[in-house]
């Protein structure tokens, strides 16, 4: 039994295709203009207005409504706490999938689109990148290999961010990652100040974790979140993806000197696209397979690319 096969009469999901979800975008205007979706979306994915009107808007009414919701609870429960100096606290929205899917591009649409409400909510973006081990210690425990994998972070300083974010407090640094060096950058760091809604993007964001024997509390990330996207394709189309990605970083970012990757870019294009296939053999379709895929029926809305790179097909959980 598949619960995420559409008419699986078990399934805690509705199913919509792209066109059905368009749909109830009903009067939310477009706040975004076609220069600003290039500067947004990452290489080689082809997203643009048309798919911000199919997809996106309706994304973006569906989460107002989730935020107006969550704020009438709140105050709701401040009144039957009787704590009336309580002050909300950030809705949290974790966007999860592989690499190479997209996830980036989503984040960063759904954040500019948000921000761009009548009520101007305060809206920040913060990737799991940041928590990742550094070089150094990866390289130490022998897991270089492994880096993007649940044991490549730092779980205890995601943990201690989110609940910061979670319980208001004001101006909780945030770790900065560098695609260039492929490192964390040490001591540098972006300071988020309570915002209204937190997008929090990355592959294992929806991981549960191991739970303990005797029942004690073991908190998971998705513990903070008040909505989760998993951004879904078929394997084969994400390899296809993540192959092309990588050719096309060999011939751009790859080639400047500083880059960890520069020595791909001197290569020939038989011997790099050897090198990008082994990556994702060994390193991302296992992380796929393992951690990142079983996280799917998790998330409470999944968004499902077809051959180019555009949803075909959206899930939604059932309240």
């Amino acid at each position: 039994m598949d619960q995420l096969v559409p008419g699986e009469k078990y399934s805690p999901y509705r199913f919509f295709s792209a066109e059905k979800w368009s749909q109830f975008r009903a009067d939310t205007p477009l706040t975004l203009g076609q220069e600003e979706i290039k500067r947004l979306r990452s290489l080689n994915d082809p997203v643009d207005l048309e798919e911000v009107k199919r997809i996106y808007l309706s994304m973006s009414r569906l989460l107002s409504a989730h935020v107006e919701a969550s704020q009438l609870l709140f105050e709701q429960r401040r009144d039957f706490l009787n704590v009336p100096d309580a002050e909300k606290t950030p809705f949290i929205i974790g966007v999860a999938g592989s690499v190479a899917v997209g996830k980036s591009t989503t984040a960063r649409v759904l954040k500019e689109l948000l921000a761009r409400w009548p009520s101007s909510p305060k809206v920040d973006l913060v990737t799991t990148d940041g928590f990742l081990l550094p070089n150094e210690v990866l390289r130490e425990r022998n897991m270089m290999d492994r880096k993007g994998f649940p044991d490549s972070y730092d779980v205890g300083a995601l943990l201690r961010f989110l609940s910061a974010i979670k319980s208001g407090k004001a101006d909780v640094p945030a770790p900065v990652y560098s695609h260039l060096i492929y490192d964390v950058l040490p001591g540098e760091f972006v300071t988020i100040d309570r915002p209204d809604i937190l997008i929090f993007e990355g592959i294992n964001v929806l991981q549960p974790g191991k739970l303990s024997p005797d029942g004690k509390f073991v908190p998971f990330l998705s513990d903070f979140f008040d909505f989760a996207i998993y951004i879904d394709a078929d394997e084969e189309l994400i390899h296809e993806w993540y192959i092309k990605r990588f050719m096309r970083l060999r011939e751009t970012a790859f080639r400047d000197p500083q880059s960890f990757f520069h020595r791909y870019s001197q290569l020939s294009e038989d011997a790099a696209r050897a090198i990008a296939e082994g990556l994702w053999e060994n390193i991302n379709l296992k992380n796929l397979r393992e951690n990142i895929l079983p996280t799917r029926p998790r998330a409470d809305l999944i968004l499902r690319k077809g051959e180019d790179h555009l949803v075909k097909e959206v899930a939604l959980r059932k309240l």
